[in-house]
């Protein structure tokens, strides 16, 4: 690459574009896992699809790895690349809400809060996940789950057609129509395929639900409620979207000070529909369980229960992740879990066990590139924290804990819990059936790999 041919891509670009030295550099390529630092050549800031297809062209002739980056969100930190470009996306941010059809046109530089908050003013809500400032593009591409999952389906079964830029500069629009294969591998198989420019999504009506957060402490009382969680939750109407998680009560304001850096057992979600509907729904539970430390659930905007955890996940901590599809829960593997977890280095590190079922369940295992709907959770590990000097311990711990509950688990994880020192070998196990079908698509959409810093999928030999 020499100096002329970078000149002529940064006068071909609307967006900006910018390299080693340029006062915003540092800045724009920083990344939301703290634990990651990578120093890319180019960063091209895109600003529409011409943009994206100047970016990939050159990036291509020029022999460049490239990764893309749309909210910026990603765990492993795919969405850059060291001496490579980055096709940035994040500026290109738009939401356009149809309350006709129940439709939401999303750029890929939307975070989940941006569609939230455009939804939200005609009453509808797109399944996404369970934290706001999470890229709308990344999750969607990998799956996603949250609150609204067992009602709605993952967020891909949300996914009505996607704008992409492919391997060789051209533009397509991918739906069960055209280029429907293209669609089904998009679905779950992450930015294997292209670069999406646009999403359509069909959204669903969603208001107040009735939403929050309820600990217990760990010692004595996680066995019983994960045991009551796991017994209960198939019994539970499926407007009801919670989680069991092993956590540490936030040494802040408002919780209980008594608790402050307490271990804890912790259920949380909403129930989208009426308030009264939600309380009843979850009585049952909670008449099996003993008095929590709080009960925080109660009436609250879907953007805000969206938004609940975001406080405590600035950008720039220091992130390690393990995941696992999770089909049963034995009560072996929860004392293997409540063990693991006493021994968090610090109080952000978590266990999350999300549900996988309801609407989930209906659609066919062959539909789409996601496979794993015949599990019953999809299961985080997250070290969590504030100072670099613990990178290796939060590793460490997340490691250990993966390598004792693992046996109890499927082989595959979702995508998007995998950090990047793990994906490679994990990857067919994911996919299961449907992984032979990615690689060919994978051949016909990008047969020179273009589009490799990610959760790889390596196309199929002609």
């Amino acid at each position: 690459m020499n100096d002329h041919a970078t000149a002529a891509f940064q006068k071909n670009l609307r967006g900006q574009l910018i390299q080693p030295g340029d006062p915003q550099y540092d800045e724009v390529r920083a990344l939301y896992n703290g634990m990651i630092d990578k120093r890319p050549r180019l960063i091209a800031r895109c600003v529409d699809a011409a943009d994206v297809i100047t970016a990939v062209n050159f990036g291509r002739e020029q022999r460049l790895v490239m990764a893309i980056r749309g909210g910026g969100h990603n765990g492993p930190g795919l969405g850059s690349v060291d001496d490579g470009l980055v096709i940035d996306l994040s500026v290109m941010k738009s939401v356009r809400v149809d309350p006709a059809s129940r439709t939401v046109r999303v750029g890929p530089g939307c975070t989940s809060g941006d569609v939230d908050h455009a939804t939200h003013a005609f009453g509808l809500a797109v399944p996404f996940g369970i934290v706001s400032t999470t890229g709308v593009a990344g999750l969607t591409l990998g799956g996603g789950t949250g609150y609204l999952t067992r009602k709605y389906g993952l967020t891909i079964d949300n996914l009505l057609e996607a704008d992409v830029v492919l391997a060789d500069g051209s533009f397509v629009t991918a739906s069960k129509e055209h280029h429907p294969d293209l669609f089904w591998a998009l679905r779950g198989g992450g930015g294997n395929f292209g670069v999406v420019t646009s999403f359509l999504f069909q959204a669903h009506p969603v208001g107040i639900v009735y939403g929050g957060p309820i600990f217990w402490e760990a010692a004595p009382h996680a066995k019983t409620v994960m045991r009551a969680y796991r017994d209960f939750l198939p019994t539970a109407p499926e407007e009801l979207g919670i989680f069991v998680g092993l956590k540490t009560v936030p040494p802040m304001d408002p919780f209980p000070r008594d608790y402050w850096g307490k271990r804890a057992c912790a259920i949380v979600g909403a129930y989208s529909g009426p308030v009264a509907e939600g309380e009843r729904a979850m009585a049952p539970l909670l008449k099996a369980l003993p008095p929590p430390i709080f009960n925080w659930m109660a009436a609250i905007p879907f953007p805000a229960m969206n938004a609940l955890f975001d406080p405590f996940f600035p950008k720039g901590l220091q992130w390690y992740w393990k995941g696992d599809f999770v089909k049963s829960l034995p009560d072996e593997a929860i004392d293997a879990h409540i063990a693991q977890a006493a021994a968090a280095p610090s109080a952000l590190s978590l266990m999350h066990l999300y549900p996988i079922d309801g609407a989930v369940r209906r659609v066919p295992g062959k539909a789409t590139a996601w496979s794993a709907r015949d599990a019953t959770f999809s299961m985080v590990i997250a070290g969590i924290g504030s100072d670099p000097t613990q990178a290796d311990a939060l590793k460490a711990w997340g490691r250990a804990y993966w390598k004792v509950v693992h046996p109890f688990n499927l082989e595959g994880a979702y995508v998007n819990f995998m950090m990047d020192d793990e994906a490679s070998d994990r990857i067919p196990a994911t996919y299961g059936e449907n992984f032979a079908r990615l690689v060919q698509v994978k051949a016909t959409y990008d047969p020179q790999n273009l589009f490799r810093v990610n959760q790889n999928i390596e196309p199929a030999v002609a």
